[in-house]
């Protein structure tokens, strides 16, 4: 067990999930207390005493499903199935030509409708030994067999056949029927997680644990490409998205209550006739900072579909952070949509707004920057203060069209700083239709940011410069 727990560890620290000895130390102290069958308080014991940032949990569970996949809970009501070895069929299971597809079909019918856990269990093993085709030593990784044997089983008449025999009988009202299907696919889904976890303990019964391992790890969420992020991801980062913007909130507060105010000579003179005429007691004035003015403007075009719906989420959590923000979106022209945003607004609404209502195209959909400033400034100039700080967001790629970057000087004349946020690597700055040095250059900083880690990097070192007085 110790050399299972060192190298889930070593596994942890590959993935990049930061474990100190002692809290490696501290693991292992807490096992020795647990019963090693309980799956269930061994992933929790683990996980309280190894995991310090939600943003580590998914790589946490992928590592914890490989080292721990040889410790099946038992099966009280199929001992023929936990007395196997791992990875192999079972000794009693009848040969290929006689296998009955209806009747496994059947047994995983009634275990789903009784929500009965072991018999499912006993079935996924079944299905797994049938159907997978699963041979020792082939490079094969487990999503091919997993869909192989969802394939077999045919999930879809599977839901079908589960939801006439959980109604039957029953006069269902669209309601009911709606809380039946999502328990229906809560089954299923617990299912599919019985045929992965087997898969996954019969690979690493053939390979090794540190070989499986390598196959399946995933990148931390903060360090996920946002250009090429998936749904579940942009999902995951939704959650960090919050804490950084109430840290950049809490910043920019820390800022202004540090700063100090000038020396009042009145009042540091008249304080000191109770001294003898000594300053003892210096008088300053009281500060009267200003909130920043935050402008975000946003490509939103489809080269940019990915990393924009990051970074409207970021906006939609800056919103309830900065009462002072005003958000813009464009592709080939700008328009403002700050109140799709707000309090009680989700987030979902607010993308809807902005696909169907904002104005952001103007002749063909493609992304054009230079028409984008030339209208922003036209529209928008007069508001530019020298409190207004400007974030961009895009990949300066603007198709071969000019790129009226004095538009964007202008812009930057006007307020306190000009920030662009770029998705792509530098190395990819200014190759094809690329203009990112000439709008650099008109700029206060700009940022490769492709990952959450490097924006979260980005609001650790933002700072706002002071006011430009004319």
């Amino acid at each position: 067990m110790i050399a299972t727990l060192t190298g889930f560890i070593d596994e942890l620290r590959d993935v990049g999930v930061p474990v100190s000895m002692v809290e490696a130390i501290d693991a292992m102290r807490a096992v020795e207390s647990l019963d090693l069958v309980d799956k269930v308080a061994l992933r929790e014991t683990l996980r309280a005493t190894l995991i310090k940032n939600l943003r580590h949990e998914r790589a946490f569970d992928t590592a914890f499903d490989v080292y721990f996949s040889s410790l099946p809970a038992p099966l009280p009501d199929h001992p023929e199935l936990a007395d196997d070895p791992v990875g192999q069929p079972s000794s009693t299971a009848p040969p290929e030509g006689d296998f009955d597809l209806d009747d496994l079909l059947q047994s995983l019918l009634d275990a789903l409708q009784s929500s009965d856990s072991d018999g499912l269990r006993a079935g996924a093993q079944r299905a797994v030994d049938r159907l997978a085709g699963m041979e020792p030593g082939r490079p094969v990784g487990g999503t091919y067999y997993l869909y192989r044997t969802l394939r077999r089983l045919d999930m879809t008449r599977l839901e079908e056949r589960l939801m006439e025999a959980m109604a039957e009988g029953r006069e269902l009202s669209e309601f009911d029927q709606r809380l039946l299907r999502e328990d229906i696919a809560s089954r299923l889904e617990e299912l599919k997680r019985q045929l992965e976890e087997e898969i996954r303990r019969r690979l690493v019964a053939d390979r090794g644990r540190e070989a499986v391992a390598r196959t399946l790890r995933r990148p931390m969420i903060e360090d996920v490409d946002l250009m090429h992020a998936t749904t579940a991801e942009l999902a995951e980062m939704e959650a960090a998205i919050g804490p950084l913007t109430r840290k950049l909130a809490a910043r920019l507060a820390r800022r202004r209550k540090r700063r100090s105010g000038r020396l009042d000579f009145r009042k540091t003179v008249r304080r000191s006739l109770a001294t003898g005429g000594v300053p003892v007691d210096p008088q300053f004035r009281h500060p009267r900072p200003h909130r920043p003015e935050v402008w975000l403007v946003c490509d939103i075009s489809g080269s940019m579909a990915t990393f924009s719906r990051f970074t409207l989420q970021f906006t939609h959590a800056m919103s309830s952070q900065f009462s002072r923000l005003r958000s813009f979106a464009f592709v080939d022209t700008v328009d403002e949509v700050s109140d799709f945003f707000g309090p009680g607004i989700d987030f979902g609404s607010a993308l809807h707004r902005i696909t169907t209502e904002a104005e952001v195209v103007w002749m063909d959909g493609h992304s054009d920057y230079g028409n984008t400033f030339e209208t922003f400034l036209n529209r928008y100039g007069r508001q530019i203060t020298p409190r207004t700080t400007i974030i961009i967001t895009g990949d300066a790629r603007n198709n071969y069209r000019p790129t009226r970057e004095q538009a964007l000087a202008d812009i930057a004349k006007k307020a306190r700083a000009v920030i662009w946020l770029n998705p792509e690597p530098t190395s990819y700055w200014d190759t094809g239709d690329s203009t990112m040095s000439e709008y650099a250059a008109h700029c206060d900083s700009v940022h490769e940011v492709r990952t959450l880690a490097q924006l979260e990097s980005f609001v650790e070192g933002l700072t706002f410069p002071r006011a430009r007085v004319f």
